[in-house]
């Protein structure tokens, strides 16, 4: 789903980009990602997958004690998930997955709109998660 089609049309829909970027995956230790190789630098997207949710959770939890300036994602905008943002990612928790978006080798704003990486990383994450079925 990181990789895929919808995901990167709505990468070059946010960035306004001329044609879709390249991307490059990988698969190790239950964690997939997708990096997008941007004009202005690369944007990585991965999911991490657990045995369950509560693994996932712990993970999760990990991640977010280790990640400076991370704050929570509460109310509407954390679509029912435990989320959290950081000046330039974005991650989520779903079922038994963790999905991560950073844009820390990006510009402080990209695309047409001057948009901040860590808006842009929400963007994306929230993209992924309105498509991501089971």
């Amino acid at each position: 789903m990181v990789c895929g089609d919808e995901t990167r049309t709505n990468i070059v829909k946010a960035l306004s980009l001329p044609s879709e970027p390249p991307t490059t995956d990988s698969w190790a230790d239950k964690l997939y990602t997708c990096t997008y190789a941007l004009p202005s630098g690369h944007l990585l997207l991965s999911v991490k997958e657990t045995s369950d949710p509560a693994a996932a959770r712990a993970f999760f939890d990990g991640l977010q004690q280790q990640a400076a300036g991370a704050a929570p994602i509460e109310g509407l905008a954390n679509l029912g998930f435990p989320a959290f943002q950081t000046p330039t990612s974005a991650v989520f928790t779903k079922d038994n997955f963790v999905l991560t978006v950073d844009a820390a080798a990006l510009p402080a704003t990209l695309g047409p709109h001057d948009v901040s990486r860590d808006a842009f990383a929400y963007q994306i994450a929230t993209a992924v998660l309105a498509c991501w079925s089971e």
